[in-house]
């Protein structure tokens, strides 16, 4: 079996961060804080501070909406370096930033870059962390934003480093 890849984030371009928004649960009223960072080492850093203060529990990025050509793919590989915290990576099929997102969970191991493979079938439709079981599946060739997100209660300090993102496909 062959797999080929094709880069779709590369934090090693110049001006790379001005591709990314932060969304915090303070649009909620919650407290929680997080930002990207781009490193000298051409990776990006999702960090900051869950907080469960007032109802909060969140923080993400995301990318500005864009076409990312993924009709003939059949997942996303992400290499990362976490904190041993659980993390979601979510697609939209859409511009907007409130709506069906698409996510599965992945798990990080503290300290250690890890390439975790997510095939898009296994990724769930929600809104608003209820999953939505009358929402189209996941079309890959309409993926418009691709994100992070931490949330289910880990309250505290998360940290987790972002190597690339690359579409895959695998012959057979």
């Amino acid at each position: 079996m062959n797999t080929t890849y094709k880069l779709i984030v590369d934090f090693s371009k110049p001006d790379v961060s001005k591709n990314w928004r932060i969304v915090n649960d303070g649009v909620m009223g919650g407290l929680s804080q997080g930002k990207i960072e781009m490193t000298q080492h051409s990776t990006a850093i999702f960090q900051g501070k869950v907080s469960l203060e007032n109802n909060g529990g969140f923080t993400s990025i995301h990318t500005i909406p864009r076409d990312y050509g993924l009709d003939n793919y059949e997942g996303l590989a992400i290499h990362v370096k976490g904190d041993g915290k659980t993390y979601q990576l979510r697609l939209r099929t859409d511009d907007r930033i409130d709506g069906i997102s698409y996510h599965s969970d992945f798990q990080t191991v503290d300290g250690d870059w890890t390439t975790v493979e997510i095939a898009f079938e296994s990724f769930v439709p929600t809104f608003h962390g209820i999953m939505v079981s009358d929402a189209p599946k996941l079309a890959s060739g309409k993926i418009r934003q691709i994100g992070f997100l931490i949330s289910d209660k880990q309250e505290g300090d998360f940290h987790l480093e972002i190597g690339w993102i690359k579409a895959y496909n695998r012959k057979k």
